[in-house]
């Protein structure tokens, strides 16, 4: 699926339903702040967000809310980056190194990587 409108038209229930989790998800980790056009800093513009769908193999449905990357500029338009992707033992190894030098780790969110999540307190 390329387009809201492909996906709409596919499954619109479904896929309504996975672009409510994503905003859930955003707002639950506070990822942005509500703003009014008239706040937004003179020179600057506010970023385009795109929706990107996917089918997961387990046939569940993953709307995923990017912005353009490339209009963005690091230490004014996002100071934290991120990889989305770590299979479930990468992590277990993560951690068990983690507990054995005594490291303490800091915000997961993988709610939405994985149906097992593992989710701490920020």
């Amino acid at each position: 699926l390329t387009t809201r409108k492909q996906a709409l038209l596919d499954d619109h229930a479904g896929w309504t339903a996975a672009e409510r989790a994503e905003i859930e998800n955003h707002g639950n980790n506070k990822s942005w702040t509500t703003i009014d056009r008239s706040q937004v800093p003179q020179g600057r513009s506010i970023v385009r967000l795109i929706w990107v769908y996917k089918r997961k193999r387990s046939g569940a449905l993953k709307a995923r809310l990017c912005v353009q990357g490339c209009a963005q500029v690091q230490g004014v338009d996002y100071s934290q980056k991120f990889c989305a992707t770590m299979s479930p033992t990468s992590l277990r190894v993560l951690a068990a190194i983690a507990a054995s030098a005594g490291i303490h780790m800091h915000r997961w969110d993988m709610l939405h990587t994985s149906k097992a999540s593992y989710r701490t307190a920020r």
